[in-house]
């Protein structure tokens, strides 16, 4: 938004002085989208210097989680909600308007995904802006001074968003004209070197805080890759289907059949709590393997291709017959498979 200018500069200063006459009357509320990062956390010790009543939002969906923000903001004593945007991600991811970053990471239309959410948030409690721990030109896709506009407008709350650490790099925003923040006391802070945050959470005396970087799957190349092969060939992914892609090797081993094998310990346990009736299960009968999944059943021709990958993973003799057990509800069926030729695991791998 921009400046209103000075030809009315001495009804301006009446105004503001009155809107903070009634603050003292009437505590100010602002909602700080909280990721729990350095960043973040100085965004909400800005703002409450000002006296204003700070209450966090933590976005979450199966691609990233609110535990670092609920572990931050247990440290600074902030209040903190929890919004599952999960269905309203998944059908931006498949096709985002702004495109995605190296990978599956939509972050320009994620950003204003969760912005839109603190304004629904703000107008539902009632409070009077929102805020965000952003500092311009420190990402080089979301965070330029034209990608800020951009999530902002896309956001539909743009005239309410306040970004603490960058605001006097960018147009006055509703909240510095009304008053409900000191513009002269926000920062001007830009680039990718944290030496002004580090003075400031020394400031602040903040000793503990989360590295910047990561948090988000959508940037992992490995899980995107996945991610691309299952919207591919799944017109309705479910967040089961999301969250079987963190776990095991995955083998496209038809274009309707995808088979998940366990790497470890956790991942054969978490193959086996997201199990569905209609799954097949493999294991190996005599030697120590993996769980092979087979979401949503097979025939029989694949099924011995699923359980031929279960045993070229698992401690059984590579150049034998070796037993598997296929279960399917209460169904069970013992096959007896040989380990695959490594050209077709590396064939079938996602």
């Amino acid at each position: 938004m921009e400046s209103h200018g000075h030809e009315d500069h001495g009804s301006f200063l009446a105004y503001s002085l009155g809107i903070r006459t009634l603050m003292i009357a009437m505590k100010v509320k602002g909602i700080s989208l909280f990721s729990g990062g350095l960043d973040s956390i100085l965004a909400v010790k800005i703002i409450q210097e000002q006296g204003v009543e700070v209450i966090g939002l933590s976005c979450t969906t199966p691609f990233f989680s609110a535990k670092k923000a609920v572990a931050a903001a247990r440290s600074i004593d902030l209040p903190l909600l929890i919004d599952d945007i999960t269905d309203e991600h998944l059908t931006m991811l498949r096709s985002p308007r702004y495109g995605y970053g190296r990978n599956m990471n939509p972050c320009i239309d994620c950003h204003a995904l969760m912005l839109k959410k603190a304004g629904e948030k703000m107008v539902e409690l009632g409070t009077d802006f929102i805020f965000t721990g952003e500092v311009l030109g420190q990402r080089p896709m979301s965070q330029t001074k034209q990608s800020l506009h951009v999530v902002a407008k896309n956001s539909g709350f743009e005239p309410f968003i306040v970004r603490p650490l960058s605001a006097k790099l960018l147009p006055i925003t509703m909240a510095e004209e009304k008053g409900l923040v000191d513009r002269a006391r926000l920062l001007d802070i830009q680039g990718r070197g944290r030496k002004r945050q580090m003075a400031l959470a020394y400031r602040y005396s903040i000793t503990e805080y989360s590295n910047p970087a990561g948090g988000c799957l959508l940037t992992d190349p490995t899980f995107s890759k996945r991610l691309r092969d299952l919207f591919a060939h799944t017109a309705q992914p479910t967040v089961r289907d999301i969250e079987l892609l963190k776990y095991g090797r995955h083998f496209r081993i038809s274009e309707t059949t995808k088979a998940i094998v366990g790497r470890n310990r956790k991942d054969n346990e978490m193959l086996l709590k997201f199990y569905a009736p209609t799954d097949i299960v493999i294991t190996i009968r005599d030697y120590p393997g993996p769980v092979t999944l087979i979401p949503s059943g097979c025939d029989q021709a694949l099924l011995v291709r699923a359980a031929s990958l279960c045993v070229s993973y698992s401690d059984a003799p590579k150049d034998g017959s070796v037993t598997t057990v296929c279960r399917m509800g209460e169904a069970q069926v013992i096959l007896t498979a040989k380990a695959c030729f490594r050209e077709e695991t590396e064939r079938w791998m996602v």
